[in-house]
């Protein structure tokens, strides 16, 4: 087992593939966009292969892969049937907005891929454009299909946006209803580009939860997985479930159990902080494994306790979702 300074284990890698993205969401990033690195500045699949063998031989189980949107890198299935095989890593998952995904969703069953977060924050298709400024809900929906057909286990993403979409809470929630779906419902987070969108988060966990309520009274919680970042909830008669994530207000800091790996090949130790290794500027001064593991461990050695001591020593947070994998 591997684990930190405050003794928590760290079991999970969330690897972004890319910082590009076909959507640009609102809560992600500018409307015209951000500007993405020139290849040679991300890591080759091959760079990331060999880290993640490096973390599985750690104690890293679970692997996630993120974008930017994953599969806007060519390759990506190859990539995953090489990483399916590497011992150790018993768990693999996937991050989409589920634009490009469905074509695929066959093979990431045939390789055994665990669960998919597809981002979706409306079943209406004009709020839908409005808020990633893209007219594609009918691929995304599609792929939700598909994950379903496939029996791969599906968790919702939706972000909680005063003005933008709260009004589809409840359409949302009844996904859960008849399908073994996860909805889970985010607090936006300041990683679109341009810092807080609100003076004041308006749209925190309590209040979501309160609005849930609202629609089903007997709303029952449920136990709570290990280190889960969601609170999760099911009606009565529901199928599926759904989860809170307390992303900005940080309830689940305590038994976090995650790292994250850029496209870039930086390494956080927590999402709200800038940044703790450049592994990428190791890897190609021609570090060994050894090495490798000596610097993850010196960095997991001094991992703040929460996402507020993080924040607390880096400037302003001003990038995108995008850049730094979600």
């Amino acid at each position: 087992m591997l684990f930190d300074n405050h003794n928590r284990p760290i079991t999970y890698l969330r690897l972004a593939v890319t910082d590009r993205c076909n959507l640009r969401c609102f809560y992600c990033m500018p409307e015209a966009g951000i500007r993405y690195l020139p290849k040679q500045q991300l890591l080759t699949y091959e760079e990331m292969e060999r880290l993640v063998a490096v973390l599985a031989r750690m104690g890293v189980s679970k692997l996630r892969l993120t974008g930017g949107e994953p599969f806007v890198r060519a390759g990506l299935m190859g990539f995953l049937e090489r990483l399916s095989v590497i011992p150790g890593m018993d768990e693999l998952h996937m991050t989409t907005n589920g634009v490009l995904t469905a074509p695929h969703v066959a093979d990431m069953a045939r390789l055994g891929i665990k669960s998919v977060n597809l981002s979706l924050d409306t079943l209406d298709r004009a709020r839908f454009h409005q808020i990633t400024r893209r007219d594609e809900l009918p691929a995304v929906l599609t792929t939700l299909d598909e994950l379903l057909a496939h029996n791969i286990r599906v968790k919702i993403n939706a972000v909680v946006m005063d003005g933008q979409n709260t009004q589809d809470l409840f359409a949302l929630a009844e996904l859960a209803r008849n399908q073994p779906i996860d909805v889970r419902f985010i607090e936006e987070m300041p990683f679109n580009g341009e810092g807080n969108h609100y003076p004041v988060l308006t749209w925190t966990h309590q209040r979501i939860l309160a609005e849930l309520k609202s629609f089903y009274p007997d709303l029952q919680p449920r136990p709570a997985a290990p280190h889960a970042t969601a609170t999760t909830w099911q009606a009565p008669g529901h199928v599926g479930t759904m989860g809170i994530i307390a992303a900005y207000t940080r309830t689940f800091c305590g038994s976090c159990n995650r790292i994250r790996l850029t496209a870039q090949g930086t390494l956080k130790t927590c999402l709200y902080d800038n940044g703790v290794l450049d592994v990428r500027a190791l890897l190609r001064s021609g570090a060994t494994n050894d090495d490798l593991t000596a610097a993850f461990l010196k960095a997991f050695a001094h991992r703040p306790k929460n996402g507020f001591e993080a924040e607390a020593h880096r400037p302003e947070v001003t990038e995108s979702m995008s850049t730094i994998g979600g």
